[in-house]
């Protein structure tokens, strides 16, 4: 595909894209099984990853990175969305919701701190949003940062916060106390993770996305500068956490098609292989059938996934599109994989057959950055928003 930035032209991205797919291909796929076993990510990979830049792909190169915009970001999702997705979270967070709220609103002092360690991978950064309370919806927000002096006073806790146990830095996200006579009054702190008061839970047990690592982080009169303050402008929160969530629901989308090809591929290779009676299944016009609707959720999910992506670079969609590609992907490969599992009949219930922990791992996909829910309620009523306000 054509690229829009001029950082990165399209002969240097076609080479970064080969690489993200041969180290994926090559060094990953067969090393999935240790990775299930182990729950968590071998350390040669990891410092492979580092070296390749990958813990600062979307990073702008001043500060160390590639500098990848989302058009690009969303093809080396698809690639690495092949293989399990724990290696993608590992660095998602620096590249995505976490290094986008620095990229796009910290202050060029706070960007300079930080920016250059996580796009080395040096500082993993984690984005402390969810609570009980609140999660696709930050409005619900209870973790409380209360002024004194020129320092704030943070007390609160988060859950399922990827990355937590490894985080070099947390983006915080809180209610100011007293509350703005304007705006939702939330605001966005980078606390470190050694701030006395900061505690990091053990690491979450889960249904699928084995060696990727979350936790609870609790905050108990954490108390920081003013220079933590995110812009150094308590309004800029809510907007921060938004456009972040927006960005990455592009990318959550692609790595949905990078999974859903995976199981593609994978019942390809069932078909052709797998005999019943004598005669590869592949053979019988149901397995057939069940394939054409594979392929065909692919191929969709991989247009509307470039076409939100162009929108967002382009300024011309940020918040209908994301959702619009983040429901259908993450949607659609929830049914390839059920479809990957019935294709490799009992063997695809197997632990350690690829298809049935794809079948475990995208089950998230439909639930963090965002529930599907959250996402009709995104589309239709931004729809009918925009239809009422042309009416008028």
């Amino acid at each position: 595909m054509v690229s829009s930035n001029p950082d990165v032209p399209d002969d240097v991205f076609a080479d970064v894209v080969a690489q993200v797919r041969h180290f994926v291909r090559t060094h990953v796929v067969p090393r999935e099984t240790e990775i299930l076993a182990t729950d968590e990510i071998p350390g040669d990979l990891r410092q492979k990853a580092k070296d390749m830049g990958l813990f600062g792909y979307a990073i702008p190169q001043r500060w160390g990175g590639l500098g990848l915009d989302l058009m690009q970001d969303v093809e080396v999702a698809m690639e690495l969305g092949y293989t399990s997705l724990s290696l993608r979270s590992m660095f998602g967070t620096n590249n995505g919701i976490a290094g986008q709220v620095l990229t796009n609103f910290g202050t060029e002092q706070q960007q300079d701190r930080w920016l250059p360690g996580i796009a080395a991978g040096e500082v993993v950064a984690s984005f402390a949003l969810t609570e009980p309370g609140a999660g696709s919806d930050p409005a619900g927000l209870r973790t409380v940062a209360k002024a004194d002096g020129d320092q704030w006073i943070i007390n609160g806790g988060k859950q399922f916060i990827t990355n937590a146990p490894d985080a070099g830095l947390f983006v915080v996200f809180a209610r100011t106390d007293p509350a703005p006579e304007k705006g939702n009054g939330i605001a966005v702190f980078l606390v470190p993770a050694d701030t006395a008061g900061l505690a990091v839970g053990p690491k979450d047990a889960k249904m699928g996305q084995e060696g990727s690592r979350t936790a609870d982080v609790t905050f108990t009169d954490v108390r920081v500068g003013a220079d933590a303050l995110v812009g150094g402008d308590a309004a800029v929160g809510y907007r921060a956490a938004m456009t972040s969530l927006a960005r990455g629901r592009v990318h959550i989308a692609a790595l949905a098609v990078g999974q859903a090809q995976r199981a593609l591929d994978e019942s390809i290779a069932q078909s052709v292989g797998a005999t019943q009676g004598g005669t590869p299944i592949g053979d019988f016009q149901l397995v057939q059938a069940m394939i054409a609707d594979q392929q065909t959720g692919v191929m969709a999910g991989r247009a509307l996934v470039r076409d939100a992506a162009r929108a967002w670079v382009e300024g011309t969609d940020r918040r209908i599109a994301p959702s619009v590609a983040k429901l259908y992907c993450t949607e659609m490969v929830g049914r390839v994989a059920d479809l990957a599992v019935q294709v490799h009949g009992g063997s695809g219930y197997m632990r350690e057959v690829p298809v049935e922990r794809i079948y475990r791992d995208v089950r998230l996909l439909r639930l963090y950055e965002g529930t599907s829910e959250i996402q009709r309620l995104i589309i239709g009523g931004g729809l009918v928003r925009a239809a009422k306000s042309s009416a008028s």
